[in-house]
């Protein structure tokens, strides 16, 4: 019961005042995702530092969950080099799946609230929008990323 109301109040603080919501004047790298499912859009924008990501800002209209991870993920990747910002995708990845964890367990901190979304596979497409979007990013793929 504790946890639920964590990941509650968690999920509906983020999604009342997002962290880092907006847009990066000339960013290094950027990225479009959208679920047609949900009808979550969003764009997420990079700037980095040699290898680190010195800002991120994501921009766009989604629902609660898709927006809660999306201020959670800009908190959890600011200041991290792009191997560590990968490594976290995979582990917030298979947490929300419901996959295989990594084989060097990583402290997710706050991003653990996502782990009951595996039990409903239309908000791993929510919670993971901004992630694969920024995966795009740490791959320079300029493709728009979509949950289809």
């Amino acid at each position: 019961m504790e946890f639920n109301e964590l990941y509650q109040e968690l999920i509906l603080d983020h999604n009342k005042s997002p962290r880092n919501c907006g847009v990066i004047e000339n960013p290094d790298r950027f990225a479009r995702g959208n679920n047609p499912l949900c009808g979550d859009k969003i764009v997420v924008q990079v700037n980095l530092d040699g290898d680190q990501i010195a800002d991120v800002r994501f921009d766009g209209s989604g629902c609660a969950i898709s927006t809660a991870s999306a201020s959670l993920m800009t908190e959890a990747i600011k200041g991290r080099t792009i191997a560590e910002a990968e490594q976290l995708f995979s582990a917030f990845h298979s947490l929300v799946t419901g996959g295989e964890p990594p084989a060097i367990p990583l402290d997710l901190g706050k991003l653990e609230v996502f782990s009951g979304v595996s039990d409903y596979p239309a908000r791993v497409k929510c919670a993971s929008l901004a992630w694969h979007t920024l995966n795009a990013i740490l791959k320079n793929d300029q493709e728009v990323v979509t949950t289809e």
